[in-house]
């Protein structure tokens, strides 16, 4: 019998998921990203070296490991092919890689009509990446898309872009006043990329369910956060998959019956890139703190987050979405040296009403404020802390609160950006 855990954001994405994924495929035998594109990324600190993936699950830098892009992913080829050759040149065997066909491919056009969408709605853009994820899967839902195992057919590929890109032109041109596509000159751009990827491309789902048939211990991973599902989070400021922990089995073709763990994963704090709603968001002293002590800038964008403070109404509500079992807590060295640390414990609405649950009304969260609970915080370096009880009391007790809140246990602590800076309390 397989052990498969899902290891999913447990907030609005950035919670440090390439870490725990790392941890845990030291331990595993196979890796599978289930779901998002290149607009997410994982960065991971080994023996001083930062590797930063965007599409490539982070099990890679393990040999002998094998790692699935799954269908439920959509792949630039572009992208994909120049984060191989980033491995390959840093002595990264890619081996172990495959790419399910069923993954759909984000071509020139999604990439043209996400930037020109964004420009277009001004200040009321919804804050993507401009990568071509939210066109990619608009056309995945409309059955126009094209998918990892065209790559391999010529004649379809090229009649399937003809037609497509007909109607992009159009859209193209109309709406936006942009120059239309060439089909041609598309199809021998990605029939370039087909030439390295083809040997990766295979039945992703195959090869999971197999990898379980024989025993073998699978971690699925997703990208963003819970707060950022597409239906379950704060629409529409959200991203255009399902990073919850249910879509792993649509993600990468498994059974829910071959699931055996969710581990949640949140950082000490929280933080958010782009717009959207975001209660315990401060801009003081505190904020600025965790800006910096953070490095709080996106992998994939380098764009500033924005930082608050630990929402424990936000990650009940994960934990109900995804049927957490465990939770991994990162980044909590970077409170260290803050004197006062507030945690949200419920939201008050704009009629005074006290709310513990997430809202499902999005005019009555857009307008609520924390209600916070204030704990002492510590001064004491934590970095070098590998037991629970290595850490201060206060920071302890902070912990223990949020396990307590959420009635699951915390798995792990993340006590710096080092794979080896965690405390493991599952051991």
């Amino acid at each position: 019998m397989s052990t498969a855990t899902v290891i999913v954001g447990a907030q609005w994405g950035d919670e440090g998921k390439g870490k725990v994924v790392d941890r845990l495929a030291e331990r595993s035998d196979v890796v599978v990203r289930y779901q998002g594109g290149n607009n997410a990324g994982h960065t991971i600190v080994r023996d001083g070296e930062t590797f930063k993936l965007h599409i490539i699950p982070s099990g890679i830098l393990y040999p002998g490991k094998l790692c699935i892009i799954g269908n439920g992913t959509v792949v630039d080829p572009g992208v994909l092919c120049e984060e191989i050759d980033a491995l390959e040149a840093r002595g990264i065997s890619v081996d172990g890689l495959r790419l399910s066909g069923g993954a759909h491919l984000i071509m020139p056009y999604h990439v043209l009509i996400d930037q020109a969408s964004e420009i277009r709605l001004g200040r009321f853009s919804i804050g993507t990446t401009r990568r071509g994820i939210g066109p990619c899967y608009q056309d995945k839902a409309a059955r126009v898309g094209i998918r990892a195992q065209d790559l391999l057919d010529e004649s379809i590929l090229r009649r399937k872009l003809q037609i497509v890109i007909a109607g992009k032109n159009e859209l193209l041109r109309r709406m936006y006043d942009m120059d239309g596509l060439d089909p041609d000159k598309v199809a021998d751009d990605a029939l370039r990329h087909a030439e390295r990827l083809a040997p990766f491309i295979a039945d992703g789902s195959l090869l999971v369910n197999r990898a379980m048939d024989a025993g073998m211990s699978v971690i699925f991973e997703g990208a963003q956060g819970t707060m950022l599902d597409v239906d379950h989070g704060t629409y529409p400021f959200v991203t255009s998959s399902n990073p919850v922990a249910g879509a792993a089995c649509t993600g990468a073709g498994v059974g829910p019956t071959r699931i055996g763990k969710v581990l949640g994963v949140a950082k000490a704090y929280v933080t958010r890139v782009g717009e959207g709603p975001f209660p315990t968001e401060v801009t003081d002293a505190a904020g600025q703190h965790m800006l910096e002590k953070g490095h709080e800038f996106g992998t994939t964008t380098g764009r500033q987050r924005r930082c608050g403070w630990m929402d424990l109404v936000a990650l009940r509500y994960a934990v109900r979405v995804n049927g957490l079992t465990e939770l991994a807590v990162t980044k909590l060295d970077v409170l260290s040296g803050l004197k006062t640390l507030r945690v949200c414990v419920a939201y008050r609405t704009r009629d005074g009403e006290e709310l513990t649950e997430l809202p499902d009304n999005q005019t009555v969260f857009h307008n609520c404020v924390p209600v916070y609970t204030d704990l002492d915080g510590w001064d004491e370096d934590i970095t070098e802390c590998r037991d629970h009880d290595d850490l201060p009391a206060r920071a302890q007790a902070y912990i223990d609160m949020i396990a307590d809140a959420i009635q699951i246990p915390v798995a792990l602590i993340g006590t710096g950006q080092g794979r080896h800076q965690i405390i493991d309390l599952a051991l």
